[in-house]
């Protein structure tokens, strides 16, 4: 047993601690997220919130335009974020940036009150601005503390956080708007559960498993053997490969898949409670809480894909590309066909709606075994860089969807115009899938360590006659023998 313990490391070790707390990030960010979705109905509709606390007047397009603001600062700071992350490590950069966002959104109903949308709008975009490192350095966390044969389970468990921090900000949202807290509670206990999360984080995280403080010698052993890396500090040496990374096709197809999954997932977000409202007649409560169930089941799905997918890692014929574009085609044409039919259902058929939107939502959880930890088996070096590339560029279609919805659906919404709204995403979730299928890889790709591409390259052409050589760090440099000769 001791043996095995050290070969594999502790079933539940530090790298678990690290993973747990980065669920509880991401469930955090994505709680001061989605908070507004439920919030705008209640802040324009005064019988859906304490009648004590001010309403306004927005309209669908006013309200599309804040539903989206927080993205365009988000999209700014994501490749920035990734750099920082992957030189400095990951640690004090979400401490700050997630603070800092708890901040901003216990002030957020002083901010409608003083400037209206407007102020409001410019809070929301520094909201984005200061959770735009949070995908990145999550990715940059589990590139250094996830074991190669544990990356997809721990990937998926960190990134459930999401769902989590979803599921319970919209279930309980509708229940704090009515009660006497208002519509302003919503952003008043989101936003101070930022400041327990921060406590925590500042004593248990770390960066790397070298600076890690209890970490047992054996676990830090097995995940630095599992993953190649030995040194201490979370820095990568040299300039970051730009060329070679913006012209892999690989890459290129992961950036398509990550933008047309956010579309149709963030449009499917920011607009369930409006469409539960405007179509399905739903009031603000049960519409909350029903809002929720879709995400609910994404975050079960997650445990049972986990558990899938360990199967097909045990069957010796599957390999890993066809594990990633396998669960990837589940999380995107599945919905794809559930978003078509959704076109078609009516106020008369509430419940099928219901259903087809949790299948939608619930069933892209395999997307997590999909693209979305495809940046680490492309370039583990380089992996919070690559999600800041993707999830900026992809969040670009996050705030862009909202808007869409505002352009096609008017102030008296009608079951066509959700119609197009939803066959939009479904031809998004179509294509986006198609290319990763046809151009995603899953091996290391040569400019991931282009010290060693280099050495390998040189080591090819070098005759065995000539005096032996070390290939150290790029640089050829005589060795010298024993006999003092070079």
């Amino acid at each position: 047993m001791e043996n095995k313990e050290k070969n594999t490391g502790p079933r539940i070790g530090s790298r678990h601690v690290q993973c747990f707390l980065c669920f509880c990030c991401l469930s955090l960010c994505y709680a001061l997220r989605v908070n507004l979705s439920v919030a705008i109905v209640a802040m324009t509709d005064s019988n859906s919130t304490d009648s004590d606390f001010e309403t306004y007047e927005w309209d669908a397009g006013t309200r599309s335009f804040l539903l989206s603001s927080f993205f365009w600062g988000y999209i700014i700071t994501q490749i920035p974020g990734g750099h920082i992350a992957q030189k400095y490590g990951a640690k004090t950069l979400l401490l700050i940036g997630v603070t800092l966002c708890s901040v901003l959104t216990i002030l957020t109903p002083l901010a409608a009150d003083i400037g209206g949308w407007k102020l409001m709008f410019a809070l929301r975009v520094a909201q984005g601005l200061l959770q735009g490192s949070v995908h990145p350095a999550t990715h940059a966390m589990l590139a250094k503390w996830a074991p190669v044969e544990e990356r997809g389970a721990l990937g998926t468990f960190c990134y459930s956080g999401s769902q989590f921090g979803t599921v319970v900000m919209l279930a309980v949202s509708g229940v704090i708007a009515q009660s006497s807290l208002g519509w302003p509670g919503i952003f008043y206990i989101s936003g101070a559960m930022g400041f327990v999360w921060a406590i925590c984080w500042f004593f248990f995280a770390a960066s790397t498993p070298a600076e890690h403080k209890s970490i047992s010698p054996e676990e830090k052993k097995m995940i630095e053997n599992s993953l190649g890396q030995v040194d201490s500090t979370p820095k990568v040496n040299g300039p970051t490969p730009w060329i070679k990374i913006f012209t892999s096709p690989a890459f290129i197809s992961l950036i398509v898949v990550h933008c047309t999954h956010m579309w149709g997932f963030w449009t499917l977000l920011t607009q369930i409670p409006s469409y539960m409202k405007d179509i399905l007649g739903i009031d603000i409560k049960n519409s909350a809480l029903l809002s929720s169930l879709p995400y609910a089941v994404m975050l079960v799905l997650s445990f049972f894909f986990i558990y899938l997918s360990k199967l097909l890692g045990k069957m010796q014929n599957i390999s890993l590309s066809f594990s990633r574009k396998f669960f990837n085609s589940i999380g995107h044409w599945i919905p794809m066909i559930s978003l078509i039919a959704l076109g078609y259902v009516t106020k008369e058929h509430a419940t099928l709606a219901v259903v087809l939107l949790t299948l939608t939502v619930g069933i892209s959880a395999a997307t997590y075994l999909g693209f979305q930890v495809n940046h680490i088996d492309l370039s583990p070096n380089y992996a919070g860089t690559l999600m800041g590339i993707t999830n900026g560029s992809a969040n670009v279609m996050s705030a862009l969807a909202p808007l869409c919805v505002g352009l096609v659906v008017s102030d008296k919404p009608s079951v066509e115009e959700w119609r197009m709204v939803f066959f939009i995403a479904a031809g998004f979730y179509f294509f986006g899938n198609l290319l990763f299928v046809i151009l995603g890889k899953t091996n290391v790709q040569p400019w991931n360590s282009p010290e060693d591409a280099l050495a390998k390259r040189l080591s090819t052409i070098i005759d065995p006659e000539m005096p032996a050589l070390l290939l150290n760090g790029g640089e050829v440099k005589p060795v010298i023998k024993e006999n003092g000769n070079q």
